[in-house]
């Protein structure tokens, strides 16, 4: 097994790719042990000495280690516990995956919503996934988008201009009731 790995924005964060499917359909988000359990290869990765978070994306997997750790003492073992996961046959994911999409909206907004989910599964995510993390949409309410972002982009340093250039940008531009993008916590 040869596995890929690509730096991304947050000097924090590295991308894996093991060169097979990691998500069949959603992602898994990680920001810390709690609620690993739910993913062999998630509690594999924390066993890491300095791995501070872990995102599943469709075919990569994103690691964030703590600040006292350097990557070259951290990448080996990382990368020889994926190989263990996916030499060991486990599951990525023993539970159901959740499919992220953020929040549900009804009423009198729900055709903008439907809009922007549009916008940001077509143009955004896509982009983001490059970088190794993911976007979902937490509600809309007078014109401002509330998102949060996932994985390498979670803490990035280049996050907030992402939203403010980027993404409020592109929203603004074809959805004349969206003034505003800014993002949610954890």
């Amino acid at each position: 097994m040869f596995i890929q790995t690509e730096s991304t924005p947050n000097p924090a964060t590295l991308k894996f790719l093991p060169g097979q499917t990691v998500m069949e359909t959603g992602t898994a988000d990680f920001p810390n042990a709690d609620g690993a359990d739910v993913s062999p290869l998630a509690q594999r990765l924390f066993g890491v000495n300095g791995v501070s978070g872990v995102f599943f994306g469709r075919d990569f997997i994103t690691i964030t280690k703590g600040a006292d750790v350097a990557w070259e003492h951290a990448k080996p073992a990382i990368l020889g516990a994926i190989m263990e996961h996916y030499q060991s046959g486990q599951p990525v994911m023993t539970g159901g995956a959740e499919a992220e999409h953020g929040d549900q909206h009804s009423g009198e907004d729900s055709e903008v919503v439907d809009q922007i989910k549009e916008l940001l599964d077509t143009r955004v995510r896509p982009a983001v996934a490059q970088d190794g993390g993911d976007i979902t949409f937490h509600g809309f309410e007078r014109g401002i988008v509330y998102l949060q972002m996932k994985g390498a982009c979670a803490g990035c340093p280049s996050s907030t201009m992402t939203l403010k250039m980027g993404i409020e940008n592109l929203l603004r531009h074809y959805i004349p009731e969206v003034t505003e993008v800014r993002p949610v916590g954890v």
